[in-house]
C-alpha cells in the first residue's frame, strides 16, 4: 500500500540528476501549457521563438544544484528576453522563482539577498512593459515574492547545516562509544588473562610439589612415586587446558565486569564455595539474597569454580546498582554434565517497562551494557552459555550453563 512516507523514501533513493531532471521537465511543459492559452489583453502569444525561449530557460533548472548562482542569472537573463519580445511574464516566472530558492538554500545570506534584489528588479520591469498592468499589484508581488524565496531558502540552509552538524556529532559520538568499547574490552581481557594466570600458576604450584615428592621416594616408595606422578599428569593436562583459554581471552577480549573488594593479587582464586560470603556482603547492601543448590555438589576444576562464581557476583552487584528494593535468589543445579547457575530478582529493569507504560529515564537499563557482555565472554571461554533478560512477572534474570 502506498504511503506519503513510502512515496517519499523511494524519491528519496532517486540519484540527485533524475530529480533535477524531472523538475526541469515538468516546470517546462506546465510552462508550455501556459503558454499555449491565449495571454492576457497587452502581451504577444508565444512563436516558435518563444517556446524555444521557454524551453531553455526551463530546462537550464538541471544544473541549478551544481551552480546555483549562474543557473539564476541564466534564468533571469532569458526572462528579461522574454518580457522584452512582448511575451507573457508569468510562463517563464516558475523558473526564476525555483533559481532563486535555491541560491538562498545554498549560498550565504548576502548573496541571496543580491538575488532577491535582482528578482524585485525583474518582476518591476514585468509589470512596467506593460502599461496595462496595476503597479500597486505588481509593487506587492515584486516585494512579498522574492521575500518569501528568501526565507524559505534561508531556512532550508539553515536546516541543512544543522542536520549535517548533528550527522558529525553522531559519527563523533559512535567512533567514541566504540573506542570505549574496546577500553572496556581491553581492561577485562588483562583482567581475565590475571584470573587465568594465578589458576595457571596454582596448577604450576602442584607440579612442583607433586614432582619434588616424587623425586624423594622414587627409590624407597614407588607408589607414592607412581602417584605423585599421576597427580603431575592430570594437572599438567588442565594447566595446558586453561593455558589455551588465556590464550583465547588474549585474543579476543570481553567487556568489563567490576572486581570485588578484596580480591587482590594474593587472595585465593573464589569460587562457588564463597557465595554464601558474597550473599551476606549483599545483604548488608540492602537486597535479601536466598540461596539454593541442587543436585551433588562437588568440587569444579578452578576455571569453571571462577566463572561462575563471577556471574552470581555481577548479577548480585547489578541487582543493587539498579534495583533496590529487591529480593534475590540464587539457585545453583549440579547435574551430571553440566552446571546451571540462575540468578532472579524482583526489582526494576529500566529497559523494560510494563505494558502500556513507558522506560523510566531514571532507571537504567539492564539488559545492556560491559557487565553482561563481559559474563557472556566468561561463559564462552568455558564452552558455556549465559541468558540474561527480564521476566514476564516482572524482574530481572541471569542464567548460566556451563558443561562438566
Amino acid at each position: 500500500m502506498w504511503t506519503v512516507r513510502a512515496v517519499e523514501r523511494r524519491i528519496g533513493a532517486l540519484p540527485r540528476v533524475v530529480l533535477d531532471v524531472s523538475l526541469a521537465a515538468g516546470l517546462t511543459l506546465v510552462a508550455l501549457l501556459l503558454g499555449h492559452e491565449r495571454p492576457p489583453e497587452g502581451w504577444q502569444p508565444l512563436d516558435t521563438r518563444g517556446y524555444a525561449l521557454t524551453v531553455v530557460a526551463n530546462m537550464v533548472l538541471v544544473g541549478r544544484r551544481r551552480a546555483p548562482l549562474a543557473v539564476f542569472l541564466a534564468v533571469c537573463g532569458l526572462w528579461l528576453v522574454h518580457i522584452l519580445r512582448g511575451y507573457w511574464p508569468v510562463i517563464d516566472s516558475a523558473a526564476m522563482m525555483l533559481a532563486a530558492y535555491t541560491v538562498a538554500a545554498s549560498r550565504p545570506p548576502r548573496v541571496a539577498g543580491l538575488c532577491a534584489l535582482a528578482g524585485w528588479a525583474m518582476w518591476m520591469i514585468s509589470g512596467a512593459s506593460n502599461g496595462r498592468s496595476d503597479m500597486l499589484t505588481v509593487s506587492a508581488q515584486a516585494v512579498v515574492v522574492p521575500l518569501a524565496l528568501w526565507w524559505f531558502g534561508s531556512s532550508a540552509r539553515r536546516l541543512g547545516e544543522r542536520n549535517r552538524q548533528l550527522s558529525a556529532v553522531t559519527r563523533q559520538l559512535r567512533r567514541e562509544q566504540a573506542e570505549n568499547a574496546r577500553r572496556a574490552v581491553a581492561e577485562e581481557r588483562v583482567r581475565i588473562a590475571r584470573e587465568l594466570h594465578d589458576v595457571v600458576a596454582h596448577h604450576m604450584s602442584v607440579i612442583s610439589v607433586q614432582a619434588g615428592l616424587a623425586h624423594y621416594v622414587f627409590t624407597t616408595d614407588v607408589g607414592t612415586a607412581r602417584e605423585a606422578l599421576g597427580t603431575i599428569s592430570a594437572v599438567s593436562g588442565e594447566a595446558l587446558e586453561e593455558l589455551r583459554r588465556l590464550l583465547a581471552v588474549l585474543r579476543v577480549g570481553p567487556e568489563g565486569v567490576g572486581e570485588s573488594a578484596g580480591d587482590g593479587p594474593y587472595q585465593p582464586t573464589p569460587g562457588l564455595d564463597r557465595l554464601e560470603e558474597t550473599a551476606e556482603r549483599v545483604r548488608a547492601a540492602g537486597v535479601d539474597v536466598r540461596l539454593e543448590i541442587t543436585g551433588e555438589r562437588r568440587a569444579l576444576p578452578p576455571g569453571p569454580d571462577l566463572c561462575a562464581y563471577r556471574v552470581v557476583q555481577e548479577a548480585l552487584t547489578n541487582v543493587i546498582k539498579h534495583a533496590r528494593p529487591a529480593r534475590a535468589t540464587v539457585r545453583v543445579d549440579f547435574e551430571a554434565h553440566r552446571l546451571t547457575v540462575r540468578i532472579t530478582d524482583d526489582g526494576r529493569n529500566g529497559g523494560t517497562p510494563p505494558p502500556g507504560k513507558r522506560p523510566d529515564p531514571a532507571i537504567p537499563d539492564r539488559s545492556s551494557g560491559h557487565g553482561l557482555i563481559g559474563m557472556r565472554e566468561r561463559a564462552r571461554i568455558y564452552g558455556g552459555t549465559l541468558a540474561a533478560g527480564p521476566r514476564g512477572e516482572g524482574g530481572f534474570e541471569v542464567r548460566l550453563t556451563l558443561p562438566l
